[in-house]
């Protein structure tokens, strides 16, 4: 099956296709950042849990369980921001494919192309959404055990 080749019409596809890329710019980048926090994440895990198999102190043992399940519930938000981001840059890769069909040979494509940007967007907002509560947990469980040692007047 050969296309006929009309340049303004694949001229006019690529800028359509321009736009839905800048979003693939950040996706990536914010895919970057989450796993690089994931990261860090399972390195804290492993410590907390080799100090924990060496230790038999019950109050350190609590506190070692309690960041374990902590560290665990910011993974899972990590793992499902990072699904989010890869199903975001799925719909808006096949968003740039609909608009180039569309734009360059008669298959009509706008609402396909329309429902999976839109859906890629919402993605996107939704892993917004997990590594803002990841952030927010991190921060929250923040331990400052000799800050608070301190401030009860024991010092360490």
């Amino acid at each position: 099956m050969a296309l006929p080749l009309d340049t303004s019409a694949i001229t006019h596809g690529i800028q359509l296709a321009v736009a839905p890329v800048f979003l693939l710019t950040a996706v990536s980048g914010m895919i970057g950042a989450v796993a690089g926090r994931l990261a860090r994440i399972i390195d804290r895990a492993r410590v907390v849990e080799d100090r924990a198999r060496v230790n038999i102190e019950p109050e350190f043992l609590a506190r070692a369980y309690k960041e374990l399940a902590d560290l665990r519930l910011r993974g899972r938000l990590a793992n499902g921001c990072i699904a989010l981001l890869t199903l975001c840059a799925f719909l808006i890769g096949t968003t740039i494919i609909l608009l180039f069909l569309g734009e360059t040979t008669d298959f009509q494509s706008s609402r396909l192309a329309v429902g999976g940007f839109l859906a890629g967007v919402a993605c996107f907002l939704l892993a917004l959404v997990c590594f803002l509560t990841e952030t927010l947990l991190a921060t929250r469980l923040l331990d400052f055990h000799m800050l608070q040692q301190e401030v009860e007047g024991k010092q360490p």
